[in-house]
């Protein structure tokens, strides 16, 4: 039944809704009735923003945060009815729901560029701060031991395997904490592209172990992995920055890599900070597993304790990274070579050069080059 043949809004929308298939994120305006907005997700995020005499409908937390911090997120399927003074959501029966309200906290998080030409190049110089910033989260800096504050529905100590999944930049953090894992805790890890393992369906160890890390925490191929999973008797962890997001509510721990609001393209201090993390969770897996006597964890933590300023020294290089920078734009092929952990660091970087420059890149394995310079020759 639509609009033409006398339904109302609310009726033509479930109508509507009902024929619909795949991912999506609506919302129904109506001439006529300017103070009728009816929002519909399934697949995609969407939350509604509750202000004084005035409602708003957006993506995430950071999209609404300059209007209000009162927010309340859809679940998929949901539909729901807003005016200016009230909301009724509905789910994909047509029934009456009531879904949570939450403050965020990404309003006192609004940034700007400061004196920086662009929002890439002020999130790198904010590294040194992220870092530190989730040390203090998982490090117990007086007495330099990892202490993970969230409850674990697992035990490190009887993990048989841990399963990582992710996309872009996330799956390289988890690439390299792979190396990580079965060096630090001896805990094999199978890691996919998020992308790939969701159609992949591949046989899942009851009572094991799943860690998904996402900095939106709203990336489709991930949750849908995430959902696979879960639907397997998979524990679900996930290494998010919005706590607030689908993939973070639909877990069942949340690790937070806590590095504020990331506006630039290139994910560059999201980056350092899921590693930072990352390596946070290996030291409390390997002394979990008796890999790791007291003092060896102890000298891993002294080392990541280090890491801010080591990142501050490195950004003083600037004028050198700018030659370095003019002599690469002159290519139109760029190798990264990488060995064991700087195997995944070299695929990153070279995503960051096609991502930002357009200049091919590859990331390649750095025993490997001799055979692929003999295939070349």
């Amino acid at each position: 039944m639509s609009l033409d043949r006398g339904a109302t809004p609310e009726q033509a929308v479930a109508n509507t809704l009902k024929q619909l298939r795949g991912a999506f994120a609506l919302a129904f305006m109506f001439k006529g009735d300017e103070n009728l907005l009816i929002a519909a997700r399934s697949g995609a995020p969407l939350a509604i923003g509750y202000g004084r005499g005035e409602m708003y409908l957006g993506s995430d937390a950071m999209a609404l945060a300059p209007f209000t911090a009162q927010l309340a997120y859809l679940e998929d399927g949901d539909w729901a009815v807003i005016t200016p003074t009230s909301v009724v959501i509905r789910d994909g029966n047509d029934r009456v729901v009531e879904r949570a309200q939450q403050l965020s906290q990404v309003s006192a998080l609004l940034v700007d560029r400061g004196n920086h030409r662009h929002f890439m190049a002020k999130e790198i110089y904010e590294q040194p701060e992220t870092i530190s910033h989730t040390l203090s989260h998982y490090v117990d800096m007086g007495a330099e031991k990892v202490s993970i504050r969230e409850a674990l529905p697992f035990d490190f100590a009887t993990l048989t395997r841990l399963t990582i999944s992710a996309c872009g930049t996330a799956y390289f953090a988890g690439a390299v904490a792979k190396y990580w894992f079965e060096r630090y805790a001896r805990l094999p890890v199978d890691i996919d592209v998020a992308s790939e393992f969701r159609y992949r369906e591949p046989p899942m160890e009851k009572g094991g172990l799943s860690l998904f890390i996402s900095q939106s925490g709203e990336t489709a191929d991930t949750l849908a992995a995430l959902r696979y999973c879960a639907g397997q008797g998979h524990h679900v962890a996930a290494l998010v920055n919005t706590r607030e997001s689908t993939i973070a509510r639909e877990s069942d721990v949340v690790f937070p890599i806590l590095c504020g609001p990331e506006i630039g393209v290139a994910s560059t201090k999201a980056l350092s900070a899921q590693l930072t993390a990352l390596a946070s969770l290996v030291i409390a897996a390997g002394r979990a597993r008796g890999v790791l006597s007291a003092e060896q964890e102890t000298a891993l933590v002294r080392a990541l304790i280090s890491v801010p300023n080591a990142v501050s020294q490195a950004l003083g290089e600037e004028d050198r990274v700018v030659e370095i920078a003019k002599k690469l734009s002159k290519a139109k092929d760029v190798l990264y070579l990488g060995r064991g952990v700087m195997f995944p660091i070299a695929m990153e970087g070279a995503l960051k050069l096609k991502e930002i420059s357009y200049i091919h890149a590859e990331g390649y394995a750095a025993g490997e080059s001799q055979a692929w310079a003999d295939c070349a020759g």
